[in-house]
């Protein structure tokens, strides 16, 4: 575009502020690759949709060393209590597991997380909106984009585009993939009430014409969801009057709050989508980009924290080179089940907590089914995002692809966790015998790699560690391959971390 202010010195654009946004910002950092990021708010709008985050979410946060910051020293609040559809159950039958970290508004997730992108060198542009997309981005090596800025048009040229520009994301629209999915058939409402004086309703309250939650945020502010029968879909853009809540909260509870009043309002719907593939050429997906979902159980804010997890330290190897052919597309291949997975369960949720007299067998149903502890263990995996499991290589160690929890190991310089090895967001291969043998294999990878010579510090209960001679972990904090001797490692490290360095080639 003739006139057009034209910069070409980064690697990645993301366009999206948001805790997706700003995570895979900070990953692609400590992962080598230059990055940007335009927002199109001026200024955060300090509003917070989301009060909390998941357990895989937490761990997420901790692998990078940032959970800390949410709270006061290494603790948080949790909540053993959860529910499946408003059936109530503990989450603790799962080892390590809770529903997650509760009372943090998302203005709070968002400010400690630009923090960090900030200290780690990422660039983030505010009041910066997305126009267009250049043609070349299925074929080309660049990407270009035109935004919007306070100082004009302007071209922005990368290596790679991530749209991470929640739900409506233009840059999905702009780069033509599809959006599949069930239409939106209700209308639900969103606020922060002041001077209502409500009790809790904490997991939410199903009643004769609809379903209400209601949380205390503090002292006269209270967290209310209204969730009203009958309400067609509404266009989302169209204004939303306190008095429209107060009316549906009325309708559903009795109770009058007209005399209160709101810091803000929204609304939300049961909309539910997943683009049909995460990646177009040079630009992929992330976060509310690539699903969209009913929000139960807060799980939309903690499965793009996941999703940047997950895609940051790949594309930062394709960006530096020597990345192992098909890294990139591993994205879409494991996060894409994830969604779909997310999607299926909020949709069972909507099912069975909105729906009205014909989801009462169901709802009764659930509440006997849900007594059963492997019910309980098989619903606390999805909703916490702990069940994840990648299809990462051959074997039948039963950590292979699964996460790493946290545990505390012991070496020769002192205590550490797997928690903290993965601070750097590097491969971690965690040698628990003290085998030369490991550490000669994985030699050719010690610019990618760290090999960490620990044993497990005794705890009590089934420690996953225990007979396994060795685990690489990737920095996303998946096991890639565990197992005793060297077999299939050198394998293993190949398929994710790219050929080992010319002078260093493998041994044993």
């Amino acid at each position: 575009m003739e006139g057009t202010a034209v910069d070409t010195d980064t690697d990645v654009v993301i366009v999206g502020a948001g805790p997706t946004g700003l995570m895979l910002a900070g990953e692609l950092r400590l992962g080598g690759a230059r990055v940007i990021v335009a927002e199109q708010l001026a200024e955060p709008t300090g509003q917070s949709r989301g009060l909390g985050f998941t357990a895989r979410a937490m761990e997420v946060f901790d692998q990078r060393g940032l959970l800390p910051r949410f709270g006061q020293g290494d603790t948080l609040e949790t909540s053993p209590m959860g529910h499946f559809g408003g059936v109530q159950f503990d989450y603790t039958v799962l080892e390590d597991a809770h529903f997650g970290a509760r009372g943090i508004p998302q203005s709070k997730t968002e400010a400690v997380l630009t923090e960090w992108a900030l200290s780690l060198g990422v660039e983030i542009r505010r009041g910066w909106d997305f126009r267009e997309l250049h043609e070349g981005f299925l074929d080309g090596d660049r990407v270009t984009v035109t935004l919007s800025t306070p100082e004009g048009e302007r071209q922005l040229s990368a290596a790679y585009l991530v749209g991470c520009d929640g739900g409506a994301s233009p840059v999905r629209k702009a780069a033509g993939f599809e959006f599949p999915g069930t239409p939106a058939t209700r209308t639900m409402y969103l606020a922060d009430v002041t001077g209502c004086g409500l009790r809790p309703r904490f997991l939410g309250e199903r009643l004769n014409n609809g379903m209400v939650m209601a949380a205390p945020l503090a002292e006269g502010v209270d967290r209310i969801i209204v969730c009203p029968d009958g309400t067609p879909a509404r266009d989302r853009a169209e204004a939303i009057s306190f008095e429209e809540v107060a009316d549906a909260w009325q309708h559903i509870t009795g109770e009058d709050i007209h005399g209160g009043g709101a810091e803000w309002v929204s609304s939300f719907t049961d909309a539910t989508r997943q683009a049909s593939e995460y990646r177009r050429g040079r630009v992929l997906l992330a976060g509310d980009a690539a699903h969209i979902h009913l929000p139960a159980g807060g799980q939309g804010l903690s499965t793009g924290v996941q999703d940047a997890a997950n895609l940051g330290w790949k594309l930062a190897a394709v960006i530096r080179g020597g990345a192992p052919e098909g890294l990139l597309d591993s994205y879409h291949g494991e996060r894409h089940p994830a969604g779909a997975r997310l999607l299926m369960n909020t949709r069972a949720q909507g099912t069975i907590f909105l729906g009205g007299e014909e989801s009462d067998p169901l709802r009764e149903l659930f509440g006997e089914l849900i007594r059963y502890d492997d019910v309980k263990r098989h619903l606390a995996g999805i909703i916490s995002g702990l069940d994840v499991r990648y299809e990462v290589g051959v074997g039948d160690h039963p950590l292979l692809g699964r996460r790493i929890g946290h545990r505390r190991l012991v070496g020769a310089a002192g205590d550490t966790s797997t928690t903290e090895l993965l601070h750097p967001a590097r491969g971690v291969l965690i040698d628990l015998t003290d085998d030369p043998g490991l550490r000669a294999v994985a030699g050719g990878w010690q610019d990618r790699v760290t090999v960490a010579t620990a044993v497990p510090k005794p705890a009590d209960g089934t420690d996953p560690l225990a007979g396994t001679s060795a685990v690489l972990v990737r920095p996303d904090g998946y096991v890639a391959w565990a197992g005793d001797g060297t077999d299939g490692l050198a394998d293993a490290l190949d398929q994710w971390f790219g050929a080992p360095a010319a002078s260093q080639q493998p041994t044993g």
